[in-house]
């Protein structure tokens, strides 16, 4: 079993049923979701479209927020906007994000955040029985159901990804 992060207290303590998957972090990777796609899309069978990436973002008021998207697409800035009722989203700054979630960048989780944040996920994702999201570390990815992911961040889904 992986080391324990928030993300993997919180689905245990809730009693939710979830599997970890981890993977041999290329420390020279910069794309990490992109990587983790192809790596388990390959081990597992899944589609890259199943894989989603957290993305912190941060409101025209200055507060943060979250965008979860498939990695295979980007974030429409002005759809994730929308979808947190505010005039305007930007990409969080790296510090912030990290500082906001307590997870690193590159393995921040939708789950277990240090701060309960506004939560938006693109709705493709109930397309699926199960996603894949990062489980808190570089390396660490988590499966589990959609509905699941929705109702832990207390997200609203909405077609937030551009591709």
């Amino acid at each position: 079993m992986a080391a324990s992060t928030p993300a993997l207290a919180l689905l245990t303590a809730r009693k939710v049923a979830h599997t970890v998957h981890t993977y041999e972090h290329d420390s020279r990777t910069q794309s990490f979701g992109s990587e983790a796609a192809e790596i388990l899309g390959e081990r597992l069978g899944v589609r890259l479209e199943q894989v989603f990436k957290t993305l912190v973002v941060e409101r025209a008021d200055r507060s943060l927020a979250v965008a979860v998207v498939p990695v295979t697409g980007m974030l429409s800035l002005k759809a994730a906007a929308a979808a947190l009722d505010t005039r305007k989203v930007a990409m969080a700054d790296r510090a912030a994000a990290e500082r906001s979630s307590g997870y690193v960048f590159g393995g921040i989780s939708p789950l277990g955040q240090r701060r309960s944040l506004p939560t938006v996920i693109d709705d493709s994702a109930l397309e699926f029985d199960r996603v894949l999201c990062s489980g808190g570390r570089r390396g660490l990815e988590i499966e589990l159901a959609p509905a699941d992911l929705i109702r832990l961040t207390r997200a609203v889904t909405a077609p937030i990804a551009a591709h």
